[in-house]
């Protein structure tokens, strides 16, 4: 089975944005700062999106590329698919 990878960018990050199609129950690998980590996806995710690195709080902050792009709207597991079904857009361009 080839390996699923998802790209962190920055360390404070909580998503990683998947850089393939992931099935429920598939590991997926990220690499970040000369390590890897594995995740196991909670549910279908697809490609270009982001799965969640740790758990986040209903009401937390979604951090990718460092800065905070969102909320989530209900408590998201780490594994499982971050997108506008549980995340609210806070992101502004400045």
């Amino acid at each position: 089975m080839p390996i699923k990878y998802a790209k962190k960018i920055s360390e404070k990050d909580n998503v990683a944005t998947c850089v393939a199609d992931i099935s429920k129950g598939e590991i997926v690998t990220v690499k970040f700062d000369g390590a890897e980590t594995q995740y196991t996806a909670l549910s279908d995710i697809p490609f270009g999106h982001k799965i969640a690195l740790q758990d986040i709080d209903k009401d937390g902050e979604v951090i990718k590329y460092g800065v905070s792009i969102g909320k989530a709207s209900e408590a998201i597991p780490k594994g499982q698919w971050v997108h506008c079904h549980n995340c609210i857009d806070t992101y502004e361009v400045k």
